[in-house]
């Protein structure tokens, strides 16, 4: 299987869960064809991949107001149509439904949707590899 990892981070934890899942995707046979932000997509690296990762920040107030960074941004990728996209969303304290959010904006580009996951900014490792062991076990499963 090959994947593209599209990205958004801020203080850098969400491009580290790219980097660890994109990783543990390679430990398990899987090529990745880039990692690439957001806004600036690698449209070959998407286009080549079988499978699409998705990932962004979760930002807002403690208590209420997440919500995923460049979701509008996300909602509006090109190149989707057709492709399998997981998803993912690092946070530090409390992401409310910002995940639910990713996924109504990553279904908006026409994508076949997979799933997503929180990955907490304090347990990168741990929550990147159940991200891939979640993304592997599904694309065998379609």
């Amino acid at each position: 299987m090959k994947a593209a990892l599209l990205v958004e981070s801020l203080t850098g934890n969400t491009w580290r869960a790219a980097e660890a899942i994109a990783s543990n995707l390679s430990a398990e046979g899987w090529s990745i064809t880039g990692m690439s932000k957001v806004r600036r997509p690698d449209l070959a690296s998407v286009q080549q991949a079988d499978v699409v990762l998705v990932g962004t920040w979760t930002h807002g107030l403690f208590l209420f107001g997440q919500a995923p960074w460049a979701a509008g941004d996300i909602a509006n990728l090109p190149t989707m149509r057709d492709k399998r996209v997981a998803y993912f969303m690092t946070y530090a304290l409390e992401a409310g439904r910002s995940l639910e959010k990713l996924g109504d904006s990553v279904a908006a580009t026409g994508a076949d949707v997979i799933g997503g996951l929180l990955i907490k900014r304090n347990h990168i490792a741990a929550h990147a590899e159940a991200f891939t062991e979640r993304l592997v076990g599904a694309v065998e499963r379609s």
